[in-house]
């Protein structure tokens, strides 16, 4: 188990590099709910949402190949993306105020998000089986319709302003 969550966390931080341009190059719905449409702060939050929980299917394919524990595993993945927002948020804004836009700071933290958000579920959630798939499929689905409403309704607030073209959300 410990071999595929460090897999699973490799996984979801070299998913994040590909998923910043994936709107970029081929923008459409789709494509604007699961990566980043600007440079805001907010917007890369899906970026992370979406690596992990891709991290998470293929995770979810090798127990079930191999015959693993698969007892809430979707839940502890849908847990995992879910915490990794607030934690890189808690982590970076200090320090983005304080030092402005770092791109190794940056990446340092995505990484250090990644591997609580993933560690962190497995240590609370009890082994008996929870029944809650779902569940954990329906929220992973609002979760993403947030995304898609904040993506084309951004409050105008700092973590949504995108300071290279000075606009919010999709919109330039």
């Amino acid at each position: 188990m410990k071999k595929i969550k460090i897999l699973n966390i490799v996984i979801a931080f070299i998913l994040c590099f590909p998923l910043h341009f994936l709107y970029d190059k081929f923008p459409n719905f789709i494509t604007s709910i699961i990566s980043p449409v600007n440079e805001s702060i907010w917007e890369h939050m899906k970026l992370l949402y979406t690596s992990i929980l891709i991290a998470a299917f293929i995770e979810i394919i090798i127990n079930y190949k191999f015959k693993q524990d698969k007892n809430n595993l979707l839940l502890s993945n849908f847990i995992s993306a879910l915490i990794a927002i607030p934690i890189f948020l808690i982590i970076f804004l200090p320090i983005y105020y304080i030092i402005g836009e770092n791109f190794i700071v940056t990446i340092i933290i995505m990484l250090v998000s990644i591997i609580l958000a993933i560690l962190i579920p497995n240590l609370i959630i009890p082994s008996k089986k929870l029944k809650l798939e779902k569940i954990s499929i329906i929220l992973i689905i609002i979760i993403y319709l947030i995304f898609a409403y904040l993506t084309f309704n951004p409050p105008h607030t700092n973590l949504f302003y995108d300071k290279t073209t000075n606009s919010y959300g999709i919109f330039k």
